[in-house]
């Protein structure tokens, strides 16, 4: 990074200078990526009932927020240098930027065997990948300038390196956002759980249904369930638990289960009057009763 500066500023190159401005954004991802492992396997304790599994989340949105900041300022730069173009010297960036190639190769290779299921590997996965890309463009408007002369193809070279920066950013803050949103995990549908547990023999209805990841790869749900007043109580969740786990992956589940006293119908609306009138999250009644 700091070779690759010096010879940025040298050659007059706002590609390479944007190289290194991600490279160290890299070294940052790495590092707060591993101080983030280092809190998310703490135990729960005290006031922090969930441990710190999502110090892995904050570290993801970090990387993406810079990812996006710098993305942003060497676009402006680009296209001040496609108004203005300075002169580059073509020889220097292109050694510099075949380097970075074989550097950024080795790099990507061995974090691509890490497990990136975690958006916190991602985000610094994504950082390297990018960086390896921000170099073969770079490379090639060294060759360019070279062969031909034409300087703006630096600052072109520079627009490719924001683009790619700014996609991987948006991707890492988009996803990281959903988690701290509580949303539902991509590919699980809250309406399609919901309907499908309350289909299941014995089962009257179901209502306060909530499916959130607590960190990447940790899908969790709650739920309050009502069983015929016939059925068996403990039977039912048992059953809950073994389909959600099977068919949707979902291993942390808190459901509490009440024997209802009435059967719920489409007239009366559903089988506890509280929970009508103060609604928590979707409601399925079953299609049986």
């Amino acid at each position: 990074m700091a070779g690759e500066l010096v010879v940025g500023f040298v050659a007059r190159s706002l590609a390479l200078i944007s190289d290194a401005g991600h490279m160290l954004t890299d070294s940052a991802s790495i590092v707060f990526a591993l101080a983030a492992m280092s809190l998310a396997v703490r135990p729960a304790r005290g006031i922090f009932t969930f441990g710190f599994k999502r110090a892995e989340i904050l570290s993801a949105q970090l990387n993406g927020a810079t990812l996006v900041a710098l993305g942003v300022f060497f676009l402006i730069e680009a296209i001040r240098r496609l108004v203005s173009p300075a002169e580059v010297e073509g020889g220097l960036v292109l050694v510099t930027a075949l380097v970075g190639i074989v550097v950024n190769v080795g790099a990507t290779w061995l974090l691509s065997k890490a497990d990136r299921s975690s958006l916190n590997v991602e985000g610094a996965f994504q950082h390297i990948l990018n960086d390896l890309y921000a170099f073969i463009a770079t490379a090639i408007s060294g060759l360019i300038v070279v062969l031909t002369g034409f300087v703006r193809a630096d600052a072109i070279a520079t627009l490719i390196v924001a683009t790619l920066m700014l996609k991987a950013g948006y991707g890492l803050m988009r996803d990281t956002a959903r988690i701290f949103l509580q949303a539902a995990p991509s590919g699980l549908v809250p309406a399609e759980i919901g309907a499908r547990l309350a289909t299941q023999p014995d089962v009257s209805e179901v209502h306060d249904l909530h499916i959130w990841e607590l960190t990447s790869g940790y899908s969790t749900l709650s739920a309050h369930v009502f069983v015929h007043p016939r059925g068996d109580v403990s039977s039912v969740r048992r059953s809950l638990q073994k389909l959600l786990a099977d068919s949707y992956g979902i291993m942390h589940t808190t459901l509490q289960v009440d024997q209802a006293s009435r059967i719920a119908t489409g007239d009366v609306g559903c089988v506890d009057i509280a929970h009508c009138a103060d609604p928590h999250g979707p409601h399925f009644l079953s299609p049986h009763d």
